[in-house]
């Protein structure tokens, strides 16, 4: 009898699919981490970049580039980790 509590997509999954789902959904957290990570670091930059705007000549601004560095990745393994922990939770 099927597990209830699962998603119907979920319910019949053959050993190596839950294998598979299990990787997918551990890979999500992997890249969530690391979005929360990078946050703490851009919120860290943000101290800079207003000095780097102000003061620095020209295009000559590393921080402000760090820092729009630091927003993509946060945004691209955000959004990459919600997709791949989507569905019900390995433990119920």
């Amino acid at each position: 009898m099927p597990n209830m509590s699962l998603p119907p997509e979920e319910r019949n999954l053959t050993p190596e699919q839950v294998e598979a789902l299990d990787w997918r959904r551990r890979r999500g957290s992997m890249l969530l981490t690391l979005a929360g990570m990078f946050t703490i670091i851009a919120v860290l930059l943000t101290c800079w970049v207003g000095q780097d705007l102000q003061y620095s000549p020209g295009l000559a601004r590393p921080m402000t580039y760090y820092f729009l560095v630091a927003c993509g990745i946060v945004l691209v393994t955000l959004l990459a980790g919600l997709y791949l922990r989507r569905g019900a939770p390995e433990v119920p």
